[in-house]
């Protein structure tokens, strides 16, 4: 019996794939990926330049890789990506809302020169609200 993985949300992942090389993203893959610069930047420097998802379709024919490739074509200040596959009983919602989550950490980072600037989650905002903390 294969081993499972203890992590309940990403199925599995990889890091730092240079741009172009799209072959180990497996086609409609669903989660969140991130594109980075790290031209003339070290071999250790990576810096985030966009964080989006995939495969989060009406009809589920897009996935991650799709999106690699759009920005392929649409996005020049780029040059390696990472990506994040969610498992299956993961839901359209929760991969919004974990970008929704991601992009809100990172917004006033100094560090990172995010190029796409969501306004938010309206669920991830109505969390936040007294009503959420009251004792249930």
């Amino acid at each position: 019996m294969p081993e499972q993985s203890p992590l309940r949300l990403i199925k599995r992942w990889r890091r730092y794939q240079p741009r172009g090389q799209w072959k180990g993203v497996p086609p409609q893959t669903r989660g969140v990926y991130i594109l980075y610069d790290n031209r003339g930047k070290g071999t250790e420097t990576y810096e985030v330049v966009y964080i989006g998802i995939g495969g989060t379709g009406k009809r589920g024919r897009s996935g991650i890789r799709g999106r690699l490739k759009s920005h392929n074509r649409n996005k020049k200040d780029w040059s390696h990506y990472s990506f994040f596959e969610v498992h299956d009983n993961v839901f359209t919602e929760e991969i919004r809302e974990l970008e929704a989550l991601l992009l809100g950490i990172f917004r006033h980072d100094p560090r990172i020169k995010l190029l796409n600037m969501q306004t938010g989650s309206k669920k991830l905002f109505q969390l936040q609200r007294a009503s959420s903390w009251k004792e249930q």
